[in-house]
């Protein structure tokens, strides 16, 4: 069961500035953490992009980011894109495999350092120094290469490389209808004031094929809604989604990539607009919940 929030290339069209920019990517990534996303999804809105706020900027800041505090001066030096990174509000991701001292463990990442000989490599993973550690059979690794470090102890340090993904939010970038054709898509939403309003009684049906299947949140840009976006009519959707008394006229978004449904998590907004982050925060908590 995984949880993918998809956002376009074009999130940061509005800002005024790349501070106001990389703030506004900042709680995007805060907010697909606080709900435990696995996947960040940066899809292609070449049509919204504007000036330097691109799909290059927007996939820059969310993998800084979603880097492990202790890691980003190694992994990511000094960048343009970067500029304001002290304004991104930290994230604080907890462990979702154990304690960090228990015997149960808990993995981390960890930058290799130094390759060594008989199959042993220096991994900085946030610890005093960097550790030496065994390579697990059939892994290769080079210098400068992201591991997953699996720590049981920390007073004396018992640690050793793991062979799996890294721990922590993962910043992709695919196109929409790949992203929702995955096999672990799950239940595939498309965020949009002009989807079916979201009600106690379907978020009761929807609370339990999320938690069973997982799901896929797909949301738009500021000023340029999914509707926009894939070239859909808002009509369409409105009447396909049964609102105003249209449930039973039979249209359907024929550019839809593939959604299960489209869902207004804010049917009653009070503001014109509601901000690409606002939205992720409004949508993913209701879909959070559990039966």
């Amino acid at each position: 069961m995984t949880v993918s929030v998809l956002v376009p290339s074009s999130i940061s069209r509005e800002a005024e500035d790349k501070r106001e920019a990389t703030r506004k990517l900042g709680y995007v990534a805060r907010a697909a953490t606080i709900f435990r996303a696995d996947r960040l999804v940066v899809y292609p809105d070449r049509d919204g992009e504007t000036g330097q706020f691109d799909g290059g900027f927007v996939q820059t800041v969310l993998r800084y980011a979603a880097t492990p505090p202790y890691l980003r001066n190694e992994a990511w030096g000094m960048r343009d894109e970067l500029e304001y990174a002290g304004v991104l509000p930290p994230l604080r991701a907890m462990s979702q495999t154990g304690s960090e001292s228990t015997g149960s463990g808990s993995s981390r990442q960890g930058i290799v350092t130094e390759v060594g000989p008989e199959g042993r490599v220096r991994v900085n993973c946030g610890l005093q120094h960097p550790i030496s550690l065994n390579v697990p059979p059939k892994m290769a690794v080079e210098e400068g290469e992201r591991v997953t470090v699996r720590i049981s102890s920390r007073r004396p340090v018992r640690a050793k490389l793991i062979d799996d993904p890294l721990p922590g939010l993962s910043i992709e970038q695919t196109d929409l209808q790949a992203a929702l054709g995955r096999e672990d898509a799950g239940v595939r939403i498309a965020a949009s004031r002009f989807g079916e309003h979201l009600t106690v009684g379907r978020l009761k049906t929807l609370a339990g094929r999320v938690q069973h299947d997982g799901m896929t949140v797909a949301f738009g840009a500021p000023e340029r809604g999914l509707p926009a976006i894939l070239g859909i009519e808002e009509s369409a959707i409105e009447a396909a989604s049964g609102q105003d008394g249209a449930a039973d006229n039979g249209v359907e978004p024929t550019a839809d990539p593939g959604f299960d449904l489209w869902l207004n998590t804010v049917p009653d907004q009070g503001s014109e607009v509601v901000r690409t982050e606002e939205a992720l925060f409004a949508t993913l908590a209701p879909l959070s919940l559990r039966e």
